[in-house]
């Protein structure tokens, strides 16, 4: 199945506004490559007196199926700043820091998911837009976002991903910008953009034995399975990323090309077999060089937008299943698409619909995949009053029983305040995409102050 993320937050929403009740969709509509409009950098963007703003969020949640467990007990504070230092350059800075008390209080998980998830500290974006005519570059740690759909990654290619939560965080949350030096170029309806990364970051899974763990092997009867720690690519000329991205609008279409080279921010685990003294499967992350070829479009028909987005991913490994492969692993170019439509409805109600597909070509017959994955996702949203809203989201494989259902009621009861809370139910078999994390429905909440 292609990657998903089903999102519940915006960056930096705004408290007080319905965008902050139920973010996460206006978000992946903003989401659709950033919209870098020249006036996105203009003043407007910024004020040349700098200011803190930022959120402190409280989450708990509690796994309900056997074993009945509490998850996270998780404290966020987020804080940044913006500003112009005149001559055309601007800047911002950003930071984060999570503790975790789930890993003080319980003794749940093992040691090692301990040490990395209980206290973390972020750099979120920080870097300078400097403006030269119809140029504007921005050099620091930034995503670049140049995806179209609501809630699913295809076209958005670049920025890393925070996946020890899997994908139930929302965007401003989930993303790890790039260090990258980054040019665009702005002329009538045309815009061009060229970014080099020379220090990637790439997806954080966590450890074996964690919540959200991504990879779960199928035993093998005599074997034992054991992990390696995760290795990432040397830092050298040859494992850095770069890309050139084209958009135009046309008549009311919003459409996009781009070719992008990096080293995968997925890690792939290949397998490695040991004889002696036990007979084991020695598993281990690694990163391979990828290149990808894609496009966006977009269009508003009124009260309907459509979306769509493709993008060919060649030089990825994908595990496969037959235990007499020497690395448990095989090359396969994929071609991933989407195409959505976005109604705006009476009654303060938005249904978003969505249809996707994961094709690999040269199949491998061993892979846990079909040849062709398909899926889809529903979404609704309705607001109940000027403070309370409500919304379900649903995604789905096609091919089998294997889904994601997640309800939620978010409620602005004062001004900078929201409380929200729902449910994440999994259902799957063990290697499918949510699947595998069956046994970890939850229940939570959250309250956020923003200022």
């Amino acid at each position: 199945m292609p990657y998903l993320l089903a999102a519940n937050a915006a960056d930096e929403a705004k408290a007080g506004s319905r965008d902050a009740l139920f973010d996460d969709d206006d978000d992946a509509l903003l989401k659709s490559g950033e919209k870098s409009e020249k006036n996105a950098y203009s003043s407007d963007a910024y004020s040349s007196a700098s200011g803190i703003k930022g959120f402190v969020q409280f989450n708990v949640a509690r796994d309900y199926q056997a074993p009945v467990h509490w998850s996270q007990m998780m404290t966020r504070a987020n804080v940044s700043s913006q500003g112009n230092l005149g001559d055309g350059i601007k800047w911002k800075l950003g930071a984060r820091l999570d503790f975790d008390a789930v890993y003080s209080v319980t003794d749940f998980y093992p040691s090692a998911v301990a040490k990395d998830q209980r206290l973390n500290l972020y750099l979120l974006e920080n870097y300078l837009d400097i403006g030269a005519g119809d140029w504007d570059f921005r050099l620091g740690k930034q995503n670049v976002v140049w995806g179209e759909m609501v809630g699913l990654f295809f076209a958005d290619v670049v920025s890393a991903r925070e996946m020890r939560e899997f994908i139930l965080p929302g965007f401003d949350l989930i993303r790890i910008p790039q260090w990258t030096a980054r040019a665009e170029y702005f002329k009538d309806d045309f815009h061009a953009e060229l970014l080099w990364i020379p220090v990637a970051s790439y997806n954080r899974i966590g450890k074996p034995g964690a919540e959200f763990f991504p990879f779960d092997p199928p035993a093998i009867p005599g074997v034992a399975t054991q992990f390696q720690d995760e290795v990432f690519p040397s830092r050298n000329l040859s494992n850095t990323n770069y890309g050139l991205r084209l958009s135009t609008l046309k008549n009311g279409w919003d459409i996009s090309g781009f070719a992008y080279s990096s080293m995968d921010i997925e890690p792939t685990f290949y397998r490695q077999s040991v004889a002696a003294p036990q007979p084991t499967a020695i598993y281990q992350a690694r990163h391979d060089r990828i290149n990808q070829f894609g496009g966006t479009l977009a269009k508003d028909f009124g009260s309907v937008v459509l979306k769509g987005e493709g993008v060919y991913t060649r030089g990825r490994q994908f595990y496969v299943s037959s235990p007499g492969d020497t690395d448990g692993v095989v090359p396969q170019n994929t071609l991933d698409w989407a195409l959505g439509l976005d109604f705006t409805l009476p009654a303060e109600t938005r249904l978003n619909v969505q249809v996707f597909q994961r094709a690999f070509f040269n199949y491998d017959p061993n892979l846990i995949s079909d040849k062709q994955e398909n899926g889809y996702s529903l979404l609704v949203n309705h607001k109940l009053s000027d403070k309370l809203e409500a919304q379900v989201t649903w995604i789905s494989s096609l091919n089998r029983t294997d889904w994601l259902l997640r309800p939620r009621v978010a409620w602005n009861f004062e001004k900078n305040w929201l409380l929200a809370a729902g449910v994440d139910v999994f259902k799957g078999p063990p290697l499918g995409f949510f699947g595998r994390f069956d046994g970890k429905d939850r229940v939570y909440s959250e309250v956020r102050y923003s200022f």
